[in-house]
């Protein structure tokens, strides 16, 4: 089988580092613009809630460069002054292992709900005097695409499933390469080659990998949540890029081709 190849994007980002007890935290600048949220039926593995297709215009913000990793949950979770409405668990990951040499606490933390993410967000916005939050299902999906132009539906036009093109490669994301083992094809996704199913999660920016917007791991490794409340479909979203919340209680995550049920910011 030939050797997949991808293009990555070769630019400098704007953003900000701050440092938690010496911890680093990256900030990336989200430009703003607009997209087509959401996926065509046409697209493989992709479900009813990710319908209708609507465009979203975005006001900039600002990411984590990386999912959130163990160590840095770790140095605010073990601070109880800081507490805002509940205790944390300051080491509440499965996997706490080196991995290849690198250093375990360099692990995206995972077992984390979403109520454990709000008051994570709120404690680091507490010491840092900075407004940190959970993103929204909108802006999630906008920072994963790396696009700033809509769709033109009626002439058919699609994004790639993917931020780096049409497929996937376990060269490239940690996700169940190997699930379908009698197969030709990644059980993962049709057109991905088979590949290396690690069974664990990867440390943060382990495949040097980026997106047009500078973030990293944006495909597999772990879930990530947002701030809206769960909606069966898209119908009547928000188009402003806000989150939707409605009362319903908080249980949206995005699990955009990720491969662990683990959660981080």
């Amino acid at each position: 089988m030939a050797k997949l190849t991808i293009k990555l994007p070769k630019q400098t980002f704007r953003g900000y580092r701050e440092y938690i007890d010496g911890i680093p935290l990256e900030m990336v600048l989200i430009p703003d613009g607009t997209f087509t949220m959401g996926a065509p039926e046409s697209e493989e593995g992709s479900r009813d809630h990710e319908r209708p297709q609507h465009d979203v215009t975005i006001s900039s913000f600002l990411m984590g460069r990386y999912p959130i990793t163990q160590d840095q949950w770790k140095a605010i979770a073990s601070r109880s002054d800081l507490k805002v409405n509940q205790h944390l668990d300051p080491d509440p990951s499965y996997f706490k292992q080196p991995y290849q040499g690198i250093d375990r606490w360099q692990r995206p933390v995972e077992r984390v709900n979403w109520y454990d993410a709000v008051e994570f967000c709120q404690r680091l916005s507490k010491l840092t005097g900075r407004n940190y939050r959970l993103p929204s299902e909108a802006q999630w999906e906008y920072a994963c695409r790396g696009v700033t132009k809509p769709l033109n539906l009626e002439a058919g036009a699609s994004y790639p499933p993917f931020h780096f093109g049409e497929t996937i490669t376990t060269d490239l994301a940690n996700y169940c390469g190997t699930d379908d083992k009698n197969s030709e094809w990644s059980g993962s996704y049709g057109r991905g080659p088979k590949g290396e199913y690690r069974e664990e999660t990867t440390p943060v920016g382990y495949f040097q990998v980026v997106n047009s917007f500078g973030l990293s791991d944006m495909h597999g490794n772990v879930w990530e949540w947002c701030a809206d409340d769960w909606h069966d479909n898209y119908k009547d979203a928000p188009t402003d890029g806000s989150a939707w919340i409605d009362g319903n209680e908080a249980e949206n995550v995005n699990a955009e081709n990720q491969s662990y049920s683990a959660n981080n910011e």
